[in-house]
């Protein structure tokens, strides 16, 4: 059960950074060699230095992420969140199942997010 401890740990801090850390924060919880695919279907992002290009779309906006369930079977995790970004004036409310795999330091291998554009809430600021 620790390695599992040690995989719900390195979710919620995946959660964390992506609520309140940078795309550099975010890059460093995966192995130099990991493999990214949000969402799912999409054309994989493979190495550290293409994730935090990835995530760096979060560098500028406020967001707050919320875990609604978590599973861990060995070295791997599915968890359901909910991750809120603002900007334009818009608030974007997505909730998708994030599914990451774990070498043996915690750190993430890859990850796959399932989720699709209909899946998106978007309300504006103005109502």
């Amino acid at each position: 059960m620790a390695f599992e401890d040690d995989v719900r740990t390195a979710v919620s801090t995946y959660l964390d950074a992506v609520a309140n850390g940078t795309s550099a924060d975010i890059a460093a919880l995966y192995t130099d060699d990991a493999t990214l695919e949000d969402p799912v279907g999409s054309e994989p992002t493979v190495g550290r230095e293409a994730i935090e290009k990835f995530y760096s779309a979060l560098d500028s906006v406020p967001r707050r992420t919320e875990l609604l369930a978590l599973k861990v079977a060995g070295t791997t995790a599915a968890f359901h969140f909910r991750v809120v970004t603002e900007a334009g004036g818009q608030t974007v409310t997505v909730e998708p199942i994030d599914v990451m795999t774990f070498d043996e330091q915690a750190r993430i291998t890859s990850m796959r997010a399932v989720w699709s554009p209909a899946d998106m809430a978007v309300t504006s600021g103005e109502q």
